[in-house]
C-alpha cells in the first residue's frame, strides 16, 4: 500500500516537472533573443535616456543639467530646426514614392510567371548592398564630369545639371538614391498580393467587376495590413536616413541635405557632446513615435484584419 501510494506521489512530481519543463522550454528558445534585446537595445535605450539629462563629453566630468539639453535644443539651436525641417521634407516624399512604387513592381511580379525568381532577386538585390558600396555607384553615376546619367541626358541634346552642387537638387538625389533600395519592400507586398485568395478575383470576375474596381474593393483592402507596416517602416527609415547623405553630400550644399540624423552624428562624434546628441536622439524617437501612433489610429479606420472579422462574426452568431 506505501509502495503503491510511493509510486503515485512519484509520478505525480515527474508529471509536475514535466508540466514545468513544458512552460520553461519555450523561453529557452527565446532567451538569445531576450538577452541580445536586454542588452543591446534595452539597456542602451535607458542608458541614452539617462545622458540625455547630463553634459556628458568623451573626456572630462558628467555635470547633471535636466533638461537643459532639450531646452537649448528647442530655443537656443537654429540648426535642430532646420535640420528637422529637410528631414520631414525627405519624408514627405520618400515615403508615398516608396510605397507606390513598391506596390506597382509587386503587382507587377504577382502576374509575370516568365523569370519572375530572376526579376525578383533583381529588384531585391540592391536593397542588401551595403551603404558604403551604394553611395560609390550613385557617386559616379551623379558626376557632372563622367557621370552615367549627365551621359545619357547628353544623347538627347541636355546638359546634366550638377545635381550633388545644386541645393535644390541634391535632396532630389537623395531621394533617387534611397529609393533604388526599395526591393524589401517591395517583396513584403509582393508577399501580401501571393496571400489574396483566388476566389475572391475569380467571383468578381463572374459578376463583371472591372479590374480597376478589383483593384480599388478587393486587392488594396486585403493588402491593407502589409500597407500599414511599410509605411511605418518607411517612415521610421526615413528618419534614421544618414549613410547615403553623409557619404554622398556631408549635408551639403549649403546644408540642404543636413539631415536631423546627421545632426544627431555631428553632435556626437563631431562636437563630442554624447549628452545633447543623447537628447536629439530621444526626441527622433518621439517624433518617430508619434507618427507611428498616428498612422495605426488612421489605418483603425480602413484596415480589416481577418481575425478581427471572425471575432466580429462569433459575437454577432452568440
Amino acid at each position: 500500500m506505501d509502495m503503491a501510494y510511493a509510486g503515485t506521489q512519484t509520478g505525480a512530481a515527474r508529471r509536475k516537472r514535466a508540466s514545468a519543463m513544458c512552460h520553461i522550454a519555450p523561453y529557452l528558445f527565446i532567451s538569445p533573443w531576450i538577452l541580445g534585446f536586454l542588452f543591446f537595445t534595452l539597456g542602451p535605450l535607458l542608458f541614452s535616456l539617462t545622458m540625455s539629462f547630463f553634459d556628458w563629453p568623451v573626456v572630462g566630468e558628467r555635470t547633471f543639467v535636466g533638461l537643459d539639453n532639450y531646452r537649448s535644443m528647442f530655443t537656443e539651436d537654429p540648426q535642430f530646426w532646420e535640420s528637422l525641417w529637410i528631414t520631414v521634407k525627405f519624408a514627405a516624399i520618400y515615403v508615398p514614392f516608396n510605397i507606390v512604387m513598391s506596390f506597382f513592381l509587386a503587382l507587377m511580379l504577382h502576374h509575370v510567371t516568365f523569370a519572375s525568381g530572376f526579376f525578383r532577386t533583381a529588384f531585391y538585390l540592391p536593397s542588401v548592398i551595403s551603404g558604403v558600396a551604394l553611395v560609390t555607384i550613385w557617386n559616379w553615376i551623379y558626376s557632372r564630369e563622367y557621370g552615367l546619367l549627365n551621359f545619357m541626358l547628353s544623347l538627347v541634346g541636355i546638359e546634366g545639371p550638377n545635381w550633388l552642387g545644386d541645393p535644390n537638387l541634391a535632396i532630389v538625389a537623395i531621394i533617387i538614391a534611397s529609393l533604388w533600395g526599395l526591393g524589401g519592400t517591395m517583396l513584403i507586398l509582393l508577399t501580401g498580393l501571393k496571400a489574396i485568395p483566388k476566389e475572391l478575383y475569380e467571383a468578381a470576375t463572374i459578376s463583371g467587376v472591372p479590374g480597376w474596381a478589383q483593384m480599388l474593393f478587393i486587392t488594396l483592402p486585403m493588402l491593407g495590413p502589409m500597407l500599414v507596416f511599410t509605411f511605418v517602416t518607411s517612415i521610421i527609415s526615413a528618419f534614421q536616413q544618414l549613410t547615403i547623405a553623409l557619404l554622398l553630400t556631408r549635408g551639403g550644399p549649403l546644408g540642404s541635405t543636413y539631415f536631423f540624423a546627421m545632426y544627431v552624428y555631428d553632435n556626437a562624434f563631431k562636437y563630442f557632446d554624447m549628452g545633447y546628441a543623447a537628447a536629439g536622439s530621444w526626441v527622433m524617437f518621439v517624433i518617430v513615435l508619434a507618427l507611428s501612433l498616428m498612422v495605426m489610429r488612421w489605418s483603425a479606420a480602413w484596415v480589416y484584419y481577418e481575425g478581427e472579422i471572425r471575432q466580429a462574426d462569433g459575437e454577432r452568431n452568440a
